[in-house]
């Protein structure tokens, strides 16, 4: 492993993460404390009271948060209009993590269901703009059992989307 990479992992942080342009990067930090359970790593305030940067902690990997500012380019997935990037958690028990999330103020997107891939999973979207969908594998599948899988769902019209995208049942 490099130095950069032993540096970083020292830190808590994962040579690839997620940073997440938040219109409110501090009640986000919060929002993930009660919804996901994250531990703070780093936060650094800017002179104007907003976050330039903070770290943290979900499920053991690593999510960076910055406040939006357009002035900088940085606009969050609100003022955008949505975004094309979700997360995926992967955890011991998706209702529970689904359920904690929603009572910490997030908005079911895709209910809790047994997917077709071996998963139970859903979907949330947190106050901030940012969708997570939640997960935990059930069964081990094959390539080839998730492809026929696929197909029956689809044609079942359960889909993989949010309701009325082709989705849950």
């Amino acid at each position: 492993m490099s130095d950069v990479k032993k540096d970083a992992a020292e830190k808590g942080i994962h040579v690839l993460s997620p940073h997440l342009i938040c219109a409110g990067a501090a009640d986000a930090i919060d929002f993930y404390k009660k919804a996901f359970g994250a531990e703070e790593l780093m936060r650094i305030p800017g002179q104007n009271g907003k976050l330039m940067h903070a770290c943290v902690s979900i499920n053991g990997s690593s999510v960076m948060l910055v406040d939006e500012n357009p002035e900088w380019g940085l606009r969050g997935p609100k003022t955008l209009g949505g975004s094309s990037v979700s997360m995926h958690l992967i955890v011991d028990d998706a209702d529970a993590s689904f359920d904690r999330a929603v009572q910490a103020g997030a908005t079911s997107v895709m209910p809790m269901d047994d997917a077709f891939w071996g998963d139970r999973f859903g979907m949330v979207e947190d106050p901030f703009g940012h969708r997570w969908s939640i997960s935990t594998p059930q069964k081990v599948m094959t390539q080839d059992e998730i492809l026929a899988a696929s197909k029956d769902a689809m044609m079942d019209g359960e889909g993989c989307g949010p309701e009325g995208e082709g989705g849950a049942r």
